[in-house]
């Protein structure tokens, strides 16, 4: 009787076995003087990306505190995809990244960002903004291949690691303990020929997986409900409706995720509504009656857009209204049509809205005439007629 090959001897990986992929994790991390305050939960290889994850344990409290990504070829540790060292650190210690510079608890201070679209990458962008200046991040990122117009990755992979840079780089610029929402959900990639399945991708817990390892809390998963025919246009169910058979049963989608989540701290929510220095712009931001009771809600998709996936404008102030106050700052670094920056400035917030197609952004600049009406003249345009970013412009 012969012994079964692994998936890692199959593969012909450099790293085949759970003991050797602990050995590259522990070398990374003694690099890193981290090694002896650390164990290893069970590896496990990845064949379709070909990694082994290898989780990171705290010595003493034995609670996972990160994730090792090792290039399966190579034995390689992928910095992108691993658990940052400094993030790692400040688990160990059951403090947030933040705690571990030691800073003194401050105040709460109002934003002095002026309204502004720039056209570029959202990641440049936004590493040029001042730390802590944005009150809320709502977006809908491109989704993965599922378009023409998103079939920019090569990989699901380059997707994601893309995607973490992003929810990163929007981190930092967001103010201690507010929120980050995105509207986000499974994909179906289209079969390249009759011989070959279509695929759906469930990007929105991929995405999860993201946010808590870059030091997100969760909130809330809301469920957007649209209307019961909205899924046939991609031929979805029809094929189990004509033949009723067993196994071909495919649920028609019509819901898409609104994704909740709050930059760690140690304060609590009713902190920052009772520290806000005005008081006035507090009052103001009470939520009326007719506000959703569940995390279900039922909205018309926008079908009227130039863009190919904008999300209604009901989404948007709901989002807003719900996690920011009046006056506030909202970023959108996939801002497409505007449609976040329209709902900023109806529910008397601040707008900053980035894309890198520039047909986009002349129809923000002209959309932007009306939502601010003789404000318009104070909006700040990066990377556009000829401004460009810096810190003090964005004041």
């Amino acid at each position: 009787m012969t012994n079964k090959k692994t998936v890692a001897e199959c593969r012909a990986y450099l790293i085949r076995s759970v003991d050797e992929a602990k050995a590259v994790a522990k070398s990374w991390l003694d690099d890193l003087l981290l090694g002896q305050v650390t164990t290893f939960g069970l590896p496990e290889v990845d064949d379709r990306y070909h990694v082994w994850r290898v989780p990171v344990k705290g010595e003493a409290s034995l609670l996972k505190v990160g994730e090792i990504v090792i290039d399966a070829f190579s034995g390689d540790v992928d910095a992108k995809k691993t658990t940052r060292p400094s993030l790692i650190e400040a688990r160990l210690l059951k403090k947030d990244e933040e705690a571990l510079k030691a800073k003194k608890s401050k105040k709460i201070e109002i934003s002095s960002l002026r309204n502004a679209i720039g056209l570029g990458d959202c990641i440049e962008l936004a590493n040029e903004m001042p730390a802590e200046s944005v009150d809320l991040v709502f977006t809908s990122p491109p989704y993965f291949n599922a378009r023409p117009e998103y079939s920019e990755y090569d990989e699901y992979s380059d997707y994601l690691d893309f995607m973490r840079r992003v929810i990163r780089a929007c981190g930092r610029v967001l103010a201690e303990g507010r929120f980050f929402v995105m509207n986000t959900s499974p994909v179906l990639l289209r079969r390249a020929s009759r011989n070959e399945a279509s695929k759906r991708i469930a990007v929105p817990f991929d995405l999860h997986s993201i946010f808590i390892e870059e030091g997100f809390e969760f909130i809330d998963d809301i469920i957007w409900v649209k209307p019961s025919g909205a899924g046939w246009a991609t031929g979805r169910g029809r094929r189990f409706a004509a033949d009723r058979n067993p196994l071909q049963y495919k649920a028609v989608p019509v819901t898409e995720y609104v994704l909740v989540y709050r930059k760690k701290t140690d304060k609590l929510i009713d902190w920052h509504i009772r520290n806000h220095p005005d008081r006035a712009a507090v009052a103001a931001s009470k939520i009326a009656d007719g506000y959703e009771t569940t995390n279900v809600w039922k909205i018309q998709p926008n079908t009227r857009s130039p863009h190919p996936a904008p999300f209604p404008i009901d989404l948007a102030e709901k989002v807003i209204s719900y996690y920011s106050f009046k006056g506030d700052v909202v970023l959108d670094p996939f801002a497409g049509s505007g449609t976040c920056g329209a709902a900023a400035a109806k529910s008397g917030r601040r707008f900053v809205l980035f894309d890198n197609n520039p047909e986009y952004v002349e129809w923000m600049k002209a959309d932007a005439q009306k939502w601010l009406g003789s404000s318009a003249k104070d909006l700040l345009l990066l990377n556009s007629e000829h401004s460009t970013i810096s810190q003090e412009a964005l004041l």
